[in-house]
């Protein structure tokens, strides 16, 4: 038995506002998807306040990898194997099928019994038992999601990861509203981390999942927070005259690579939390901004136009070795990899606009993953299945997604103002 001791325990909000969902909506997804059924769970109780097979089938289903088999084309409810008729499933052509029951099992716990079963074969890949309180049944249906996910593709799933973005709404003239909001990876449950007048930018995980650093202008000048989010609590720690922007964090969570205009040109900064000791990193008349880590710690990749045009660079830290790392088109910028460093996503731009674009470091080769003209800030999923970026549309700013290989595509519509500055979370233990 897997006891889920929910990712939700850790982010406590000391702010906690219910706002508008976001609403993924496939746009796009793999050639043939594996057609899965998740059969409604069997429950006896009182009614639940979630669904936890609908969550689990909307996940799979937005991840564009399945084709979900509806509910009303069902031509049974099994909950255990000896219910299920292979043959039926077969012919309503599912490869696989997933049942579930679900008891009380004391103090405001409920344990949920899942199996997966290849229809064709006719046997059972997955099966576990899970606990999860009444009030979060839906952490329980992403780590489900999350299983099912990984025995299917061979990659981890990242249902149960959250993400942060910043939304705008205007309330009039020059006058706008600002909110942090943190949410369930599919923008479900988002709750206000933050809000204010003042434009907030650039929020970015620490490694370990448990505080964001970001942009605020709250006060007289832009300043670098950091923000706990199981206590809500946060510190300002940089607040320079001039520019004081893009915070990063390191991989072990010690140090912020910093973006900083003290000494008169934006220049890379590391800031070591525990002393404060900065270290300036670059120097060039060239604008150097966007840093990020490698995911071994071992470089910082920035954005520098010290060739003409944005540009991605990575400075090596033990040898200061400095290496330009794309060369295709004008500009890009923005440059985030993935955790087993081989892929660089980036704001790539040609001649109708910017778009995400991805780079096999180890090839060389650059493919353009969007169609849309004003992509901006991207994230990549922990397992580096999908990117999630900001783009335009019908005017508003909305939150969309593609996957690595630009096979499937989906976006997130808010009813509620520009959404911007998305931001994935590591995995939460």
């Amino acid at each position: 038995m897997f006891r889920v001791f929910l990712a939700g325990v850790t982010l406590l909000l000391m702010t906690t506002t219910l706002r508008a969902e976001l609403v993924v909506e496939v746009t796009q997804g793999v050639d043939a998807p594996t057609p899965v059924a998740v059969v409604p769970f069997d429950w006896t109780g009182d009614a639940l306040q979630e669904d936890v097979a609908k969550i689990v089938s909307d996940d799979l289903g937005r991840s564009g990898f399945f084709k979900m088999m509806k509910r009303e084309n069902m031509l049974g409810t099994p909950h255990a194997k000896d219910q299920i008729f292979f043959r039926d499933w077969r012919i309503s052509g599912n490869d696989y099928i997933v049942i579930g029951r679900m008891v009380p099992s004391g103090d405001g716990q409920i344990s949920a019994t899942v199996e997966l079963y290849d229809v064709l074969k006719e046997q059972r890949v997955w099966g576990e038992t899970v606990q999860g309180r009444q009030d979060g049944l839906r952490d329980v249906a992403h780590y489900i999601a999350d299983r099912i996910f990984e025995e299917l593709t061979g990659l981890r799933g990242a249902f149960s990861t959250r993400i942060v973005y910043v939304t705008a709404e205007m309330l009039g003239t020059n006058n706008y509203r600002y909110r942090l909001q943190l949410a369930d990876s599919d923008g479900a449950r988002p709750r206000t981390i933050l809000e204010s007048k003042e434009p907030i930018l650039s929020p970015t995980w620490s490694r370990d999942g448990t505080k964001l650093a970001y942009v605020s202008f709250e006060s007289t000048r832009p300043s670098i927070y950091i923000q706990h989010l199981a206590t809500g609590q946060r510190q300002r720690i940089q607040s320079f005259k001039g520019l004081n922007g893009a915070p990063a964090w390191s991989p072990n969570g010690d140090k912020l690579a910093l973006v900083l205009s003290k000494d008169g040109n934006p220049e890379i900064y590391i800031l070591t939390l525990a002393t404060g000791q900065l270290e300036r990193i670059t120097r060039h008349y060239g604008i150097d901004t966007e840093p990020t880590w490698s995911p071994d710690g071992q470089s910082i990749l920035f954005t520098s136009d010290r060739g003409g045009m944005p540009q991605i660079y990575s400075l090596h830290l033990p040898s200061r070795e400095l290496k330009r790392l794309t060369f295709e088109g004008k500009y890009n910028s923005r440059g985030r990899l993935t955790q087993d460093g081989r892929f660089l996503t980036m704001v790539h731009q040609d001649s109708s606009g910017f778009h995400i674009a991805v780079q096999d470091l180890k090839k060389g080769r650059l493919d353009v993953l969007t169609n849309s003209s004003l992509d901006e800030s991207p994230t990549i999923a922990p397992n580096g299945s999908i990117i999630l970026y900001a783009t335009k549309k019908g005017g508003r700013g909305v939150l969309a997604g593609v996957s690595l290989d630009g096979r499937v595509r989906f976006t997130m519509p808010n009813t509620q103002g520009d959404v911007r500055e998305p931001a994935w979370s590591p995995y939460l233990q």
